[in-house]
């Protein structure tokens, strides 16, 4: 297992690398004038590898796999399952039209114990609408692992329905620890 990062460099590497300004509406329908282009931390293999290693904590004993989701969710699943040894299941937004006609790629889905993993949350919507769909395929969900909590009620949409986030960062932390 590798060393976990210092926090606070983790966190000013990730605003470095990803933080940007501007106007951007995200899934949810908001509009904000602060936004973390994921794929620019999940891109630079020695960033990912750090921020897969400080996440791999927050994975609780008893997980049967990662099912990370399309698309952000997958690299930052697959370098955990690379570091904890757990096995991913790669999560579509919707099950394929063609072919295996499935939702979710690399083993079987009923009666596996999931933690759902995703790179940044605002309202949950993503995750909520994911997990329905594992739910009706047997999936038992566990906690919901995130690299960023954008502080944006998804916090309080996923308790709602039962499942617990645990954040890497939130925003408020990532933006206070910028250098």
């Amino acid at each position: 297992m590798p060393e976990t990062p210092d926090r606070a460099a983790l966190a000013a590497a990730i605003y470095d690398a990803a933080h940007l300004t501007g106007t951007f509406t995200l899934r949810s329908g908001v509009v904000s004038t602060e936004y973390f282009d994921k794929y620019m931390f999940e891109s630079d293999p020695a960033l990912l590898r750090a921020v897969a290693a400080a996440c791999v904590p927050l994975v609780p004993a008893g997980i049967d796999a990662l099912a990370g989701l399309e698309l952000g969710g997958v690299p930052l699943a697959t370098m955990m399952s690379q570091l904890n040894g757990l096995p991913t299941r790669f999560v579509r937004k919707e099950a394929k039209s063609y072919g295996t006609c499935r939702l979710a790629e690399g083993g079987a889905l009923e009666g596996q114990r999931l933690c759902i993993v995703e790179d940044v949350v605002t309202s949950g919507g993503a995750i909520l609408d994911a997990a329905s769909e594992l739910h009706d395929r047997g999936a038992v969900l566990g906690p919901v692992v995130c690299v960023i909590d954008r502080e944006s009620g998804g916090v309080e949409k996923l308790a709602a329905c039962g499942l617990e986030l645990h954040a890497l960062f939130r925003m408020s932390e990532l933006v206070a620890r910028r250098s």
